[in-house]
């Protein structure tokens, strides 16, 4: 590399660094995420996959079920389409030449050996209908979305799941500017989940959700480095089943050490609008003695207890006792133990997390 290319490519990547605070500190002018989160959900309409867009770089569809009976506790179904260019989901597993579009498949349970990660090449591997009605990743995955129901049905190689989720009106919106949308629509399922042969029935409380971001990566085919990508370099997000009837979603994301979200949102499948809170504090009370290896062979510290404090509504303490699963970005996802306090009551079960801290 000539001396003149990689002093410019420095530049670049220390430009961003700078840009995160003040990107950061500009949102809430142009989010209207608090006051979309509190109205009926009406924007299903926009749920494509993108493949071909010049605008939008990466698209995100999940399904996340947290309450699921022992052995399993949870299923999370995490695919993107297209690069992020950020630092926490870029993992560097890609399989099409052109890495806008390259795809990738996340499912995992807690149970046993039940993890699936792979990266498939958009155009020779999958099939996305233009709408987003009909989304297949190889022969591992199929997605029929006729909102608000969601089919989802994988078939990985250590188990497999048939999932119909209801998309209710209440919805949590995570980001909703111009030019990223993220938001997670509270979801009853029933299903199937298949493990040795034998098949489990089960039904709860789960989310449907999508994504949409413009991204550096848009502007050219072959993977942005690490130095140029945007530095957001801490995520988790935890669904936690309170009650048979009550899902809270609390999410933390940082950029260069500057809090991007931190919020706490609240739905229940009774009805009545969803709730955000951001008086919100969050800490690793414990983390686990060793560190993992990302799906870069990177090590990451994660968290072994964690402690949730929502002004007003009460607290979660969390003890993660579940496998690390590689394969969200960067990252993993699990399961914790939790008890605490919310609304005056005593509250305590599993819930799902996904974590990647790249702040190291």
């Amino acid at each position: 590399m000539s001396s003149d290319l990689h002093k410019g490519l420095l530049t670049r990547g220390r430009v961003v660094d700078r840009l995160a605070p003040i990107l950061v500190r500009a949102r809430p002018l142009l989010d209207s995420r608090r006051s979309a989160s509190v109205r009926p959900f009406d924007d299903s309409a926009i749920m494509r996959p993108e493949v071909d867009s010049t605008l939008w770089g990466w698209t995100h569809y999940g399904f996340f079920i947290p309450d699921l009976p022992e052995p399993f506790r949870y299923v999370n179904t995490m695919t993107l389409i297209g690069a992020t260019g950020t630092r926490i989901f870029d993992n560097g597993v890609i399989a099409a030449q052109d890495a806008r579009k390259n795809a990738t498949v996340f499912g995992s349970t807690a149970y046993g050996n039940h993890h699936h990660y792979r990266a498939y090449d958009a155009e020779r591997d999958c099939d996305f209908a233009v709408d987003g009605s009909r989304l297949r990743w190889g022969d591992d995955l199929s997605i029929e979305c006729a909102h608000p129901e969601y089919r989802v049905s994988g078939r990985y190689e250590s188990f497999s799941i048939d999932l119909t989720l209801q998309a209710t009106d209440q919805v949590s919106y995570f980001v909703r500017t111009p030019i990223y949308q993220h938001f997670s629509v509270l979801a009853p399922y029933r299903g199937t989940v298949t493990s040795g042969g034998e098949s489990v029935a089960v039904e709860g409380l789960g989310t449907v959700e999508y994504a949409r971001s413009v991204s550096p990566q848009v502007f050219r085919s072959t993977a942005i480095g690490p130095g140029l990508r945007l530095p957001v370099d801490f995520f988790t997000y935890q669904v936690v089943p309170l009650n048979s009837t009550t899902q809270l979603l609390l999410t933390d994301v940082r950029a260069n050490g500057t809090t991007a979200c931190r919020l706490a949102q609240i739905r229940r499948s009774t009805g009545g609008p969803a709730e955000i809170a951001e008086d919100v504090q969050f800490q690793v009370v414990e983390y686990q003695p060793e560190l993992l290896a990302d799906t870069a062979g990177v090590p990451m510290r994660v968290p072994a207890v964690m402690r949730w404090d929502v002004g007003g509504r009460g607290h979660l303490d969390c003890v993660v006792d579940a496998p690390m699963r590689t394969g969200h970005g960067r990252g993993f996802s699990s399961a914790y133990s939790f008890t605490g306090e919310w609304d005056g009551e005593k509250v305590a079960g599993s819930a799902y997390l996904e974590w990647i801290d790249c702040e190291g």
